[in-house]
């Protein structure tokens, strides 16, 4: 059983770390959860985290360690339980240094996604993880909860830009892994099991990332399609036209592009009511005009009637213009208020048979759906809203079997339940029951191992009492 927090905790602090218990610290962005918390700790440098956590384990205190808070998964609240300590990475954002000639940055986890691709961008080089909430994630909260986002096609997910990590153990000892190799066989791979686990096993304090040299030919199209399947083989022909070029392929719903229209109006929209499209992101090496290869995309993708209307952004603003499209559906998502929101991830193959079987399941529930996300890596967010005129806590007490149904069509066709935002609180109960037995046992024993007393983000990832 885990302590309330006291005095005597507070006392075993070193001076200078304590914060005000604001609301913001309490948190998360979909409002769904309110956490709790003693003490929050903002620790300046690694030495400090890890006399925190130490602190802890002797008082058997709980640690939620917190980044930039854009978590959607209650990952960063804890509701329930004894007070625990918060642990803010908000104070450690150094750079500690940039190698361009190896395509490598070394940054404190507090360092924003926003600061990282500006330091990269400064020295000509590019961090490719991208996402909407970048201007507040920390990078940090981005490898605990292996971040996805728009790139993750062409770049991978937050794992595939680590290459070592330095973090702190729940027992308070430091891992010190700030490599800047691409090969190291020389054991556990510890770097590749705290990413992802949340924050569960350990804090992450600072992280070497991998660079890429940025494509000089960038090329950016909205495409309306026929619907996910034609946009799915619209995919595999760019793909085989672009030969690994294709940075970026979105599905955008019908349903998202009316919400825009109804809570974001000053938004232009290029294909203004399409019911199916996608947005496109080409980068290409020098000599290789991108609003060439897009055209010629397009033409043939129309023969092919794949594609019935397009648009190729003919400036780097009109570019933007897209891209800030796209990155303002889940701001209208949030205005027009979720029944019940799912982070989801299919096999290309199953992604056109789920949208129908789940649309066709659910008509007749009174709620609108919308379908977005990264269709090139399989990932989609798949949206209930209220029908017009009806508010969401009509349906609180049908929420949960919604979600269930939804999750259900998902595992049943080999996909996930949590493709990029992680397990957090919201999706324990998830986990256990459509885990595979024995991967959750091993999860387990790599708590009990680690993380003995139970300290480490209580409740996340696996329930407490797991």
């Amino acid at each position: 059983m885990l302590n309330q927090v006291d005095d005597a905790l507070a006392a075993m602090l070193p001076a200078g770390v304590l914060r005000e218990v604001t609301p913001a610290y309490l948190e998360e962005p979909r409002g769904r959860y309110l956490g709790r918390a003693g003490l929050v700790a903002a620790p300046r440098s690694t030495d400090e985290v890890a006399a925190v956590v130490r602190a802890c384990a002797a008082a058997r205190v709980g640690i939620v360690p917190r980044g930039g808070g854009t978590g959607l998964v209650a990952g960063q609240v804890m509701p329930d339980g004894p007070a625990p300590l918060i642990l803010s990475l908000e104070r450690m954002t150094a750079l500690r240094g940039i190698w361009p000639e190896e395509n490598v940055l070394v940054a404190e986890a507090g360092m924003t996604l926003q600061a990282v691709r500006d330091a990269a961008e400064t020295a000509g080089r590019l961090f490719p993880l991208s996402l909407a909430s970048q201007g507040t994630a920390a990078i940090g909260g981005c490898l605990a909860t292996n971040a996805g986002g728009v790139t993750a096609l062409r770049y991978g997910t937050a794992r595939a830009l680590c290459l070592g990590i330095e973090a702190v153990l729940p027992d308070g000892s430091v891992v010190h892994d700030l490599k800047r190799l691409r090969k190291d066989n020389t054991g556990y791979d510890l770097r590749d099991l705290l990413i992802g686990a949340e924050g569960s096993l350990g804090i992450i304090t600072a992280a070497s990332l991998k660079l890429v040299v940025p494509p000089p030919n960038i090329g950016t199209a909205m495409l309306q399609v026929p619907g996910p399947e034609a946009a799915l083989t619209l995919l595999s022909l760019a793909e085989g036209r672009m030969a690994g070029g294709v940075t970026a392929f979105e599905l955008i719903g019908g349903q998202g592009l009316a919400f825009l229209a109804e809570v974001l109006p000053e938004i232009r929209q290029p294909l203004p009511g399409a019911e199916w499209s996608v947005l496109v992101e080409v980068g290409l090496p020098e000599g290789l005009p991108p609003e060439a290869a897009l055209e010629g995309l397009l033409v043939d993708a129309m023969e092919r009637g794949l594609v019935t209307d397009g648009v190729i952004a003919q400036s780097g603003a009109q570019a933007a213009g897209f891209w800030h499209l796209r990155e303002h559906i889940p701001e209208a998502n949030r205005r027009i208020g979720a029944v019940a929101s799912h982070d989801i991830s299919l096999p290309l193959s199953e992604i056109a048979g789920f949208i129908r079987d789940a649309g066709e399941r659910l008509a007749g529930e009174g709620l609108r759906i919308n379908c977005f996300g990264h269709l090139g890596d399989g990932n989609l967010h798949y949206n209930l809203f209220p029908a017009p005129g009806r508010s969401r806590a009509e349906y609180d007490d049908r929420r949960k079997a919604l979600s269930e149904l939804v999750h259900g069509m998902v595992v049943a066709r080999g996909g996930s339940f949590s493709a990029e935002h992680g397990v957090g609180r919201l999706k324990v109960g998830d986990l256990e029951r459509w885990g595979d037995p024995a991967r959750l046992k091993a999860m387990r024993a790599i708590k009990a191992a680690l993380d003995p007393l139970g300290i480490m983000n209580p409740g996340a990832v696996l329930s407490a009492a797991g």
